[in-house]
């Protein structure tokens, strides 16, 4: 049955240890998304092989549940903004470990221009300078959803907002001038 307060892992591992293509694709997306440890590729690519095996599962069948069941996990699926609105269920069976890592909170962080790498945005959340809608999250592997990408700022007590308020307009100013 296992140990109630032990969790189970959520990740499958590679199958042979030391494939040098697949080491060099890990050690490029750990670069890209600032990620801690090859556990969180591994967690990310488990959950697009259990969307992908629920997809094709769902495509052999047509009854009324069949149905049911594609238009929750199409809807989970864009609730979390993996897919668009109204993608098809063989949309799902194309999706690759980046869609997912694109859609944590480490990497918005970044993209959103809250932090300078992707490393420091991992910083940024794990210290508490990062808040959603107000709230503070300190997980970077936490999945933003859909809408909320705008909600995303610096936590009210944070000192370090300032700080890259100041950068990015440093930044800015550095641009105009050179054009």
């Amino acid at each position: 049955m296992g140990q109630p307060r032990k969790s189970r892992k959520k990740y499958n591992t590679p199958p042979h240890p030391w494939n040098a293509e697949r080491i060099k694709n890990e050690n490029k997306l750990m670069t890209k998304y600032g990620l801690k440890n090859k556990k969180e590729i591994w967690k990310a690519d488990t959950l697009v092989r259990r969307y992908s095996r629920e997809a094709r599962y769902l495509l052999g069948f047509g009854t009324d549940q069949m149905v049911k069941e594609k238009l929750e996990l199409l809807g989970h699926l864009a609730r979390t903004g993996v897919l668009p609105e109204g993608a098809a269920l063989e949309d799902i069976l194309d999706l690759n470990v980046e869609d997912i890592l694109r859609r944590r909170l480490q990497t918005i962080v970044y993209k959103k221009g809250l932090a300078r790498t992707p490393k420091e945005a991992r910083m940024f959340v794990v210290h508490g300078h990062i808040a959603l809608n107000g709230k503070k999250i300190n997980s970077p592997s936490y999945v933003v959803l859909d809408g909320q990408e705008d909600e995303i700022g610096f936590y009210r007590s944070s000192p370090v907002a300032k700080q890259i308020e100041e950068y990015n307009k440093g930044k800015d100013n550095k641009a105009n001038t050179e054009e």
